[in-house]
């Protein structure tokens, strides 16, 4: 070899695939991964305690769950404390913060998040440039299955939020609101609506800033107020000329999840002349001061709010902030639906709610 040749480098050799996730026909999950050098992994499935996996032939390490309830289930592996995506799967949970993978448990055709033979709406990506927030964003919008843009007829519309590290693709890419959407209009459950989810973030710098950013409270304050005026002046004003929107207070909702839970009652109960339904799930990160938060709210507002609908699973972290919001309504005379769910923290317990919520709309 002389001195000007290089070797040829060694191309990179996959090995062969694993079956992972290998869903069972009880409803049982085998998770597998190839990690020969690993000393510990782990699952961290959405919803249960991590679950220790064993190391087997060739470094793979592998654990087979109980059967699992029918739904979509967000899991990550931990090797040696490194949370990872898992290389087998191409179904993930996009999170600005967490992204982690996705596996389906089938259910009967009634799940009203699984796929069905029904007319489907569709979702509509857009961006634009946000002066309030000072940057490039994006949201969603889901138009049901016969709409027609030429056409006369209106419909109303839910403002649907995402939580904390989520992106806009949130309500769609996990929560599968659309196609919860497409079922319950096809089963005559819920009324054709249109559905905006925006970018939940009233500055960006909220969301860099991690987990910690909620122990800043003037950034915190900065991000829902910011998101507020972003909504109202921005996005509002957009999808309400460019789609058949009927501009109507009691055609016109909010809800969303955690963080998006607090933006929907910091939204929407500080302006009911532009609301009329509201629906908070799981809120987190509301201001517990509620009468500094709410100054002007009493028993004056049960005459513009057509539902208030708050929801938070029974083992979720935050039960006590939202009972306690709850408990603090009544005392100003304001009414409220309340609703407590199996679950914890989980997108299990907020595509429950909102298939719950949807069909009290806009009757």
């Amino acid at each position: 070899m002389s001195a000007q040749e290089k070797p040829m480098p060694i191309p990179l050799r996959r090995p062969a695939p694993l079956n992972s996730p290998e869903v069972h026909a009880d409803g049982s999950v085998t998770f597998r991964f190839r990690a020969p050098n690993a000393v510990e992994v782990k699952l961290a499935l959405e919803g249960s305690e991590p679950l220790s996996m064993q190391k087997g032939e060739q470094g793979v390490w592998s654990v087979t769950t109980a059967a699992l309830t029918p739904d979509y289930y967000g899991y990550s592996v931990v090797a040696d404390g490194v949370w990872l995506i898992d290389p087998e799967n191409p179904l993930l949970v996009p999170n600005l913060l967490t992204p982690a993978s996705a596996v389906h448990v089938p259910g009967p055709p009634s799940l009203p998040w699984d796929l069905n033979n029904v007319p489907h709406g569709e979702i509509h990506h857009h961006f634009y440039k946000s002066k309030v927030a000072t940057d490039d964003r994006d949201y969603y919008v889901y138009t049901p299955a016969g709409y027609d843009s030429a056409a006369k007829k209106t419909y109303p519309v839910l403002y649907l939020l995402h939580g904390y590290s989520d992106d806009a693709s949130g309500w769609t890419a996990v929560g599968h609101a659309n196609v919860i959407l497409d079922n319950l209009i096809a089963q005559g459950k819920a009324k054709p609506m249109i559905v905006v989810m925006p970018l939940g973030y009233g500055t960006m710098e909220f969301v860099h800033m991690g987990w910690d950013a909620w122990s800043h409270i003037d950034l915190r304050a900065k991000n829902f107020d910011n998101f507020r005026e972003a909504l109202l002046t921005e996005v509002m004003p957009r999808v309400e000329s460019e789609y058949r929107i009927t501009k109507d207070r009691k055609a016109r909702a909010i809800a969303g999840l955690s963080m998006g839970g607090s933006e929907s009652l910091l939204t929407g109960l500080i302006n009911l002349d532009k609301f009329s339904l509201i629906g908070a799930f799981s809120s987190g990160g509301i201001p517990e001061d509620f009468q500094k938060t709410f100054p002007a709210l009493d028993a004056k507002a049960n005459q513009q709010l057509h539902l208030l609908w708050i929801a938070c699973g029974s083992e979720d972290g935050l039960i006590k902030v939202n009972r306690n919001l709850r408990e603090w309504l009544k005392t100003k005379g304001v009414k409220a639906t309340e609703i407590e769910t199996p679950g914890a923290h989980t997108w299990m317990v907020w595509r429950r709610n909102l298939t719950e919520l949807v069909v009290l709309l806009f009757r």
